[in-house]
This record gives C-alpha cells, structure tokens and sequence, in this order.
C-alpha cells in the first residue's frame, strides 16, 4: 500500500481499547519519587519531598510532610519561584551534595538568609550559591552565615545602603 494510505488505517481497530480506558485522574504511587515535579503534575510538592527523602511513598498526613508544607509556606513569601520549583531545586540540592541536610532544613536554612532583605529572591540562584560554598569545603551552617552575610549587603527594611542595621528606637508619640 502506499505510505498515504497506510497513515489513516494506523489508528485503526482501538477504539473500543480507548474507552475501557479510566482517565488518568490520580497519578501512580510512586510520582511521589519522580526526579521533577513537572508544571502539570498535581501532586503536593510537601508531599513529593517527603516521599523522594523517605523512598517510598508517604500518607499526606505523615509529620514529615507537615514539616514540609510548613517549611514551605514560610518560605513562599520570601522567593519568586512557586512551592513546586522550591521543591524542585531543594531536590536538586540534596542530589548533589553528599551530607545535604534534610529538606527542611535547607528550605527553612536558606529562608533565613533571603527573609532579612525584605526583597523576594531567587530561590534557584540562592541554591547554586549555596552547592558552590559547599563544594568549596564549607558545612551547612558556614554556607548560611557566609550567604547571610553576602545578602545583607542588599539592604532591606531595616538596612542602610551598606546593609547595616539602621533600626532605631521608636520615637514617643508627638504630644496632643
């Protein structure tokens, strides 16, 4: 036959296969332990993180994901990324560096350093700073300090321009 006719006959004869088919509603157990939570995929990044630290899949009510979720919601505000990328790159982080501290950990560590700016961050670009202090040598708790002291220098709220702390006693109420 030619290539022109065969085209249209090979979709042919699954129809009836096609509508036995359940939609796919609810992912596999184990997408929990995907490699990436994809921009369509529905499933709880607290959730996912849980499960990639465990290796198998969590109940949604584990403390584990708890801890996540609330780690997570404290570090929203601060980021532009979404949960879903935080949890991506916080992945990303624990895969590359031997003796990564927990999720959490790193999330709530690195929300520490950009909060104080008063500026949201990028999560992803704070992540990379924080693989290259380690992988020059430098424990969890030196990459924070060193990464505090880098974005401070940003300023904020109670920031001069050289990233000092400018608050000042509250004046008293001018008189009535």
């Amino acid at each position: 036959m030619p290539p022109a006719i065969l085209l249209p006959l090979a979709g042919c004869g699954d129809e009836a296969a096609r509508e036995e088919a359940p939609p796919v509603v609810v992912r596999r157990a184990d997408a929990a332990r995907s490699e990436w939570l994809g921009t369509d995929d529905r499933t709880d990044p607290a959730l996912w993180l849980a499960a990639r630290t465990a290796g198998h899949p969590v109940p949604a009510g584990d403390a584990a994901v708890s801890a996540l979720k609330a780690a997570l919601d404290q570090a929203r505000p601060h980021f532009i990324e979404d949960e879903r990328m935080i949890a991506n790159r916080t992945a990303q982080v624990t895969r590359m560096i031997a003796g990564a501290p927990e999720p959490g950990t790193l999330i709530s560590g690195l929300t520490a350093v950009a909060a104080p700016t008063g500026r949201r961050q990028l999560y992803g670009a704070l992540c990379q700073h924080y693989v290259n202090l380690r992988s020059a040598g430098a424990d969890h708790a030196t990459a924070l300090d060193r990464l505090r002291e880098r974005y401070a220098a940003q300023g904020g709220p109670d920031r001069d321009e050289n990233g000092a702390d400018d608050r000042r006693p509250a004046s008293p109420p001018a008189p009535r």
